[in-house]
């Protein structure tokens, strides 16, 4: 037999083999694959479509949240503090409401800078320029509600315990406040409200401040629409010693409204007086809308918020469907959890926009009948802030969402393949490093806390080292504190935490992105990518309207091969490794046309000298791909048994 001969009858072999196969595998799995790639299209048609409807319940919730803050939010509550804590007192230039230490540089502040801040009587030329109307401007656009008020809590007498060494030296003792510490009773002339106590409010919230948390209550009293009866008051006061030993905080509450910008800006000045003596300022500048629908932008966001409210009813009957269908197997899922925390946090928006509502209808009304009492839109101003810290932690959550829709990508998969694959080294790691992280926050807080700021508590000295990574630090503070454990602290803190566990860090995030990578390079991938998915959707939305020609047969294939050359590239092949895969294809495209779509004749044609030649060659071919791909599967073999022991 000749080795041509020799070389039909081998093709004829291969021949029938390939055919018998290939029915053999029709016949038993035929069927399982057509339903497999239905299934695999209607999960990509339902992702895709889920995705254009959470993409347009985000730019709803975007619209809905911009629509809240504006820019002259914070131009107001600007111009305000510059008026009210950085005016200093006539003839003082660095005595301001910050500034402020002592009770006779507090009376400073309220009988200048307070008072001329209050009272804008007239123009610049000393013109009135427009009606007052009963009520003070502040430059001349911004109406003063009602009247301020001035409020105090006090502490009563020996409320602390003094040493037996000292009792003789300390006839009065006056604790930090707390509400069991609170005095009471009346004092001083006891004929007007400042020296008369007033019971708490049930709605008010208490303030946290520096040294205590100040319930609503105490001894308060209301200014005057007069400048020069204020100023006599004040007068009065300090005169007959208001201020005492057992004052432990004063709040100066007042509130505006800024038509130009349909604004409200409520404003509380804190100075509180410790039990060590001096005083601590803080303030409080809430800039917010209270009156929702004015103009026609405000009515369109109406609509946003009604838009919001349907998309959470349709989003909400989804998840309960998707859990009575999956029971338990749908909270095994992270992505389930943050739909869950998701319409949890809606729910909280919705409940807090309608209690704001309720309340502003209820209590605006109110507050604005009588101009001569003091106007509480404090209440108000803190329920509003509450409800925009919400609905920015709802819209961040909603951004994460994302992540669900494009982890489909192969970049975003091979992201949350890293994270998933190293969260047991990364919870190793972070015990370890919080371990070594508190050690050195509670030496910083026991060296250092007496002197410097950043570590005067312990939270403070967690947040300062945090600082200290970053590249934020105060080596000056550290090492006046203590000239031999301010540098050792400082040194040994930087070397094991940023050169150390830091670099641990990484290293185990860059080793688990390697392998992950040399896995998606021998053929994992997933199932399906929405990129491609909504490439392709838009080319067939071009094809039906006849914006572009129906791509044929030899169009797909060069575009597939260049695909698949350009992922080659992406995977690391060289050139011409790239070039003998495609040589290789070629020879196998044309072999398939000439031997495999025919039917096989009794009398077979001679192979001349050429065809010969090209089936050698890709035989070699063959014999040098199964020789890479038993390369390959030796390598994954053995990662395998390296992962098992």
């Amino acid at each position: 037999m000749t080795s041509r001969t020799r070389l039909c009858f081998f093709i004829s072999i291969i021949y029938i083999y390939y055919k018998l196969r290939k029915t053999f595998v029709l016949y038993l799995t035929g069927t399982r694959k057509h339903k497999l790639h239905y299934r695999k299209e209607v999960e990509m048609r339902t992702t895709l479509q889920e995705f254009l409807l959470y993409l347009i319940f985000l730019i709803n919730v975007c619209i809905l949240t911009f629509g809240m803050v504006n820019p002259h939010m914070y131009y107001l509550n600007k111009v305000m503090s510059s008026l009210f804590l950085d005016t200093s007192v006539h003839g003082e230039e660095r005595t301001n409401f910050k500034s402020i230490r002592s009770i006779t540089d507090f009376w400073k502040f309220m009988e200048g800078p307070l008072l001329e801040g209050l009272y804008w009587d007239s123009w610049y030329n000393n013109k009135n320029l427009y009606d007052l109307k009963n009520s003070s401007r502040i430059y001349y656009e911004n109406i003063l509600l009602g009247v301020p008020r001035v409020r105090q809590l006090k502490v009563r007498n020996n409320t602390c315990k003094v040493h037996s060494s000292f009792q003789s030296l300390m006839n009065e003792c006056y604790d930090k406040y707390t509400s069991e510490n609170e005095d009471l009773s009346d004092f001083g002339l006891k004929y007007d409200t400042e020296w008369k106590y007033s019971a708490p409010s049930i709605h008010s919230p208490w303030h946290w401040g520096f040294t205590g948390v100040y319930r609503n209550g105490g001894y308060s009293f209301t200014l005057s629409k007069s400048k020069s009866e204020t100023l006599n008051k004040f007068i009065n006061l300090r005169m007959n010693s208001w201020i005492t030993r057992s004052t432990r905080v004063i709040f100066i509450d007042f509130s505006l409204y800024n038509a130009n910008v349909n604004l409200f800006c409520i404003i509380r000045l804190v100075a509180e007086f410790p039990a060590t003596g001096g005083i601590l300022t803080s303030w409080q500048f809430y800039s917010v809308k209270l009156l929702r629908y004015v103009s026609y932008y405000d009515y369109f966001i109406a609509s946003c918020e009604i838009t919001f409210c349907i998309f959470l009813i349709v989003f909400t009957t989804q998840e309960v469907q998707k859990i009575k269908e999956f029971k338990s197997a749908y909270f095994k899922s992270s992505w389930n959890w943050l739909e869950l925390l998701l319409l949890v946090l809606c729910f909280v928006a919705v409940f807090f926009n309608s209690y704001c509502n309720i309340q502003i209808f209820l209590l605006l009304g109110q507050l604005l009948k009588s101009t001569e009492k003091y106007s509480d839109f404090y209440f108000l101003a803190y329920w509003h802030i509450y409800y925009n810290n919400i609905i920015a932690i709802t819209i961040f959550f909603a951004w994460i969402k994302i992540f669900k829709f494009i982890s489909f990508n192969k970049t975003m998969s091979q992201l949350s393949s890293t994270l998933s694959r190293c969260i047991k080294d990364i919870v190793g790691f972070a015990i370890m490093f919080f371990i070594i992280f508190f050690a050195y926050a509670q030496l910083g807080f026991l060296v250092f806390g007496s002197q410097v700021d950043d570590f005067s508590t312990f939270q403070n000295s967690i947040f300062t080292q945090f600082r200290i990574v970053l590249g934020d630090f105060n080596f000056a503070g550290i090492q006046q504190a203590s000239h031999i454990l301010g540098p050792i602290y400082f040194i040994t803190f930087i070397f094991f935490v940023f050169f150390v566990l830091l670099n641990m860090f990484l290293a185990i995030i860059n080793d688990t992105y390697s392998e992950v990578k040399a896995d998606y390079s021998i053929g994992r991938r997933p199932d399906f990518e929405l990129g491609k998915m909504i490439k392709k959707s838009y080319h067939n939305a071009l094809e039906k309207l006849k914006l572009k020609k129906p791509e044929t047969d030899e169009d797909k294939k060069s575009r597939k091969s260049r695909d698949l050359a350009e992922q080659a590239r992406r995977e690391g092949f060289d050139e011409k490794e790239i070039q003998s895969a495609e040589q290789m294809k070629k020879w196998k495209e044309r072999l398939e046309k000439k031997y495999y779509s025919t039917e096989i004749q009794d009398d077979y044609q001679p192979v001349n000298q050429q065809e010969f030649r090209d089936l050698f060659l890709y035989a070699v071919e063959l014999e040098k791909e199964l020789h890479y791909v038993s390369l390959k599967l030796n390598r994954v073999m053995r990662k395998v048994s390296a992962l098992q022991y």
